[in-house]
């Protein structure tokens, strides 16, 4: 019952922010749209900002959990495949528009703690899964690096720096040149043959 009153208040979150700007959601508010009484979402959570970063963690925890479903049972799937559908994640729009994934708060928010928050969440939430797939590598031949653990959290931070519009504002053009050159690092880094990493500004292009 715990968990069942924890998910409505963070769907009513969720839906309150696709359509109302973020400072003028209150716990209020949420109450309202989850149909619950404002004590009980104190009963849970201290304040709205609390309520939305559990959210956006819960929301990086879907994302990956699709991931893994995605590819659970493509065993024979090469790393460097399954990196481009995990990176594929972070950058195309069709996911970061999934009214079920608050990632898109990026280019909703000002508010640098609750950037700081996401990139917290991401490293947490997507970097094991990077390290994985780079032993993967390793073990297959196509990547080299002695410390995969630590080049996951790089990466992962990096990238999602660099697609956060708070640090740049959008443009098509600079972003793809951004992550041509961040494409061409890897494979400096990583050893990776060249084009490993082309997806990554193709992609962004595309979305």
């Amino acid at each position: 019952m715990k968990s069942d009153k924890k998910e409505l208040i963070f769907d009513a979150m969720e839906q309150l922010m696709s359509s109302v700007p973020y400072k003028d959601i209150s716990v209020n508010t949420i109450a309202k749209k989850a149909g619950i009484g404002k004590g009980s979402i104190y009963y849970y959570f201290k304040s709205k900002d609390e309520i939305l970063y559990a959210v956006i963690e819960r929301s990086y925890r879907r994302a990956v959990h699709e991931y893994i479903e995605s590819v659970k049972s493509q065993s024979e799937v090469p790393a460097l495949e399954k990196i481009q559908k995990l990176f594929q994640s972070i950058i195309k729009k069709d996911f970061k528009d999934n009214e079920k994934n608050l990632i898109v708060t990026l280019h909703l928010n000002n508010d640098i703690l609750l950037h700081n928050k996401m990139k917290y969440f991401a490293i947490q939430e997507v970097s094991p899964i990077l390290t994985e797939l780079l032993q993967q590598g390793i073990k297959e031949g196509s990547i080299k690096t002695d410390t995969p653990k630590e080049s996951a959290e790089i990466i992962v931070a990096v990238l999602t720096f660099l697609l956060d519009d708070n640090s740049f504002p959008e443009d098509s053009v600079s972003m793809k040149n951004k992550l041509k050159i961040f494409a061409g690092v890897l494979e400096v880094c990583l050893k990776t043959e060249p084009g490993s990493f082309d997806f990554l500004y193709n992609m962004s292009s595309s979305s």
